[in-house]
């Protein structure tokens, strides 16, 4: 190669300088031509060497480089390996490795809507915090004074429905699937069976009766105390009512039932303290058996049944007992207990008023009154200071005529 370079450089001087005093004889011309040919021979063999060279030391570099890449993969990945090492010698304990003892007792501080984040945390955090366990405590703790028989029953009718309205939807369907071919018909009634066999598994859970008492889309029975705004035609009244949450407000949307012709009345924004439980399963139409009356003594605290006539519901009305027009009120030498006769004693009345007392017969009382001053019902004693306090709260600041 070395030898080809020399030789061209030499015989482009000589050319080059050469002097042309002299015409050159007929074989230099030919000389000129071969050398011409042989310029462009070694112009290609030149490149082509050059590039040769050029290519070999692009493979060369690039071997080297792999290597380097090679070990310095090598290196990182030793590298990340002893950090992986070191972040599992250092790692801190996580919830899941927790006992469930101690992981049971976690998830019974957090409140419900934190329940729920963690439950979106992985599967198994998910059985433990949709458990009933641990909503059964929150309904408790949120719901338990105002919910009870009456409101669990009416939540099972209210899951059956839902059952029916999707079988009535199933029947619907494949009655419609009747005009089409047999083929098309089993196709689409197999297909709309796997989309509404069933409820979603966790329909009647705690956790679904609480959602949807929270979220307002259930109904519930309770009672309102002074209900209507505390309308003074029910001051110191208990009914029973359909209520709805509202979770922006805080309070309770109630409807009640219906006065005879009257349309259904309804009231916003009914607050916590004035909701109890209802605390009998039957209808407000019906009368309660009253299993208490041998024990009833003068000063003791009762609710009693009242209705304006027979087409109302009943309400319930706070009252003592008070003494005979006999007794002197001495606690001593009262016999009022021994007598039949029950005096009923409604302090929020002024003397006087028709409202202020009522007798009833310990021994066969039942529905007792007329269409002018209304009929009384059945009659429950109050034994727990917190119903008696409950009621008491509502004592009207003046007293009713």
């Amino acid at each position: 190669m070395l030898i080809y370079f020399v030789t061209f450089i030499s015989f482009i001087l000589f050319y080059k300088y050469s002097l042309p005093t002299k015409q050159l004889p007929p074989w230099a011309n030919e000389t000129r031509l071969l050398s011409s040919y042989f310029r462009k021979d070694l112009l290609v063999h030149f490149f082509s060497a050059k590039s040769l060279m050029q290519a070999f030391s692009i493979i060369l570099n690039s071997k080297m480089t792999s290597k380097n890449n090679t070990k310095s993969c090598s290196k990182l990945n030793t590298n990340a390996r002893e950090k992986v090492k070191l972040a599992n010698a250092t790692r801190k304990a996580s919830l899941l490795d927790l006992p469930d003892l101690a992981l049971e007792t976690i998830l019974e501080k957090l409140e419900p809507a934190d329940l729920c984040r963690v439950a979106c945390v992985s599967t198994y955090l998910k059985d433990m915090c949709m458990s009933d366990y641990h909503w059964k405590n929150h309904m408790k703790h949120k719901w338990g004074n105002i919910l009870g028989s009456a409101s669990e029953k009416e939540w099972q009718l209210h899951i059956a429905a839902q059952e029916e309205r999707l079988d009535e939807q199933r029947s619907g369907f494949l009655r419609g699937c009747l005009s089409n071919l047999w083929s098309v018909m089993l196709f689409k009634s197999r297909s709309n069976r796997e989309r509404t066999s069933s409820l979603p598994p966790d329909s009647c859970s705690i956790v679904s009766y609480y959602r949807a008492i929270e979220t307002g889309k259930f109904w519930f029975p309770a009672q309102a105390f002074n209900r209507e705004n505390g309308h003074i035609g029910f001051v110191m009244s208990c009914y029973d009512a359909e209520l709805r949450y509202d979770r922006h407000t805080d309070t309770f949307e109630a409807r009640y039932p219906p006065h005879g012709t009257r349309a259904v009345p309804a009231e916003r924004e009914v607050t916590w303290e004035r909701l109890r439980e209802a605390p009998l399963d039957d209808s407000p139409h019906d009368l309660h058996i009253s299993d208490c009356l041998n024990e009833l003594r003068p000063k003791d605290h009762f609710e009693i049944q009242w209705r304006r006539n027979k087409q109302f519901p009943y309400g319930w009305w706070y009252g003592v007992i008070g003494h005979l027009e006999s007794c002197d009120g001495n606690d001593t030498y009262c016999r009022c207990h021994e007598s039949d006769t029950v005096v009923l004693e409604f302090k929020q009345y002024a003397l006087g008023s028709r409202w202020r007392h009522m007798t009833i017969n310990r021994k066969d009382h039942r529905e007792e009154g007329n269409e002018t001053e209304g009929f009384y019902g059945g009659i429950k004693k109050l034994y727990n200071k917190n119903e008696i306090s409950m009621w008491q709260q509502f004592w009207p600041n003046d007293i009713l005529e």
